[in-house]
Order: structure tokens, then sequence, then C-alpha cells
């Protein structure tokens, strides 16, 4: 991730996430400052112009509750809470690809690159927060417990979860109020994980 992709990738969160205060340059820039191994950026070949991002990074969820939200997790999107020495989690902040790039795999492969940073750096685990944005159709039907259960039973499809449940996540449990202005999931997200397979659990870690 270079400087000059920071208003670019500005202008896509905003169209991704309407509701949202897109990401300052001062804040990617600091991303990248802390963690630049963890900040991915896939490019349209054609233009050089990026198409899509992955941001993420270490922390120690035995500092952290499991219902934390995204500012929590991120320290309000700065990422100053990275823990390079005791983060053995690879938290995943965010992902997000252009609207006109879509549906062409860019976040299975910034996914997948994201993995193996985790594999590389002999991380346990990958943790993120899947929004629901087929909850607020049915929230007066259904509980987001009872939601959750039918997606990864394949009853149900919701646009974002479906696809990571696809891409290899599981889910650990449902949550109230992970981001601050997400109406379409009704509040509601889903706590997600992928484990590496190469890495058991530090000591005193629980997977939960």
């Amino acid at each position: 991730m270079n400087a000059s992709d920071f208003p670019t990738i500005r202008d896509i969160c905003k169209l991704v996430y309407p509701e949202d205060t897109p990401y300052t340059e001062e804040e990617l820039a600091k991303h990248k400052e802390l963690y630049p191994q963890g900040q991915f950026v896939a490019e349209h070949l054609a233009t050089g112009n990026v198409a899509g991002v992955h941001f993420s990074l270490r922390i120690s969820m035995n500092d952290y509750h499991i219902d934390d939200s995204w500012d929590v997790l991120t320290a309000h999107g700065t990422f100053e809470d990275h823990d390079p020495v005791n983060g053995h989690t690879l938290y995943g902040a965010d992902v997000f690809v252009s609207p006109e790039h879509q549906h062409h795999g860019l976040a299975h492969a910034l996914t997948d690159a994201t993995r193996k940073l985790a594999v590389e750096e002999g991380l346990w685990r990958m943790v993120a927060g899947s929004r629901l944005p087929g909850y607020s159709t049915v929230v007066d039907e259904i509980s987001p417990l009872k939601y959750v259960q039918e997606i990864v039973e394949g009853k149900r499809i919701d646009p974002v979860l479906t696809a990571h449940l696809k891409d290899g996540w599981s889910v650990v449990k449902p949550i109230q109020g992970y981001l601050a202005h997400d109406p379409e999931s009704a509040g509601w997200a889903a706590v997600i994980q992928w484990i590496n397979p190469d890495c058991p659990p530090p000591p005193g870690f629980e997977l939960r």
C-alpha cells in the first residue's frame, strides 16, 4: 500500500460503506507504519488503480471480549493496538472491493493473501466480523442466532456471511453493535474465525 493509493482507497470506502466515515489518509498512513505487511492492495492491471484492499493487525484476544466492537478492536480505526509481540491473532479489520471489480474473486484472493501472512508469521488464527446485510429484512421474524444458524446450515443465504463461509471461515457467535452504522444488518454481525492448522493455540488461550 502506497501513499498514492490513499485517495482511491477512501473513494472506494465511501462507495462500499456509505453509512460510515471513510478512513482518513492519516489513518491509512498509520496502518502502513505500524504493520505494512498486513495491509494488502489489489490493483487493476490495465489501469494500475486500486481495485480492493484487505487491512489487518495483530492483537491478543485475551485483552478483549468476544463481543467487542470494530471500534474497540481497531482502536477506532487507527490500529494503534497492533501488538507485534503478543498478538497471536490476526484480526481482519476490513476487506472491500470497488463495485466495478466485485464478483471476480478479489475478496477471496485478498483473504488468501492474509491467511498466508498468518501462516508465515506463525499466528494460530484469524478473526473478523461478518456483517449480516440480509438480517434487516427478517428482523421481526427470526432471532439473529437462528438467522446465523440457518445460514451455516445452508437453509438461508446472506450476501456477506454466506460468502465468508464458502471462503473457509467458521462462525463463533452473532454479536450486536459490532459496527456503529449498519442498518442493513440491524446492528448485528457474526464473529468469524479461521484456524491455522499448522499452529496450536498459545498457552493460556482458548478457542472461543
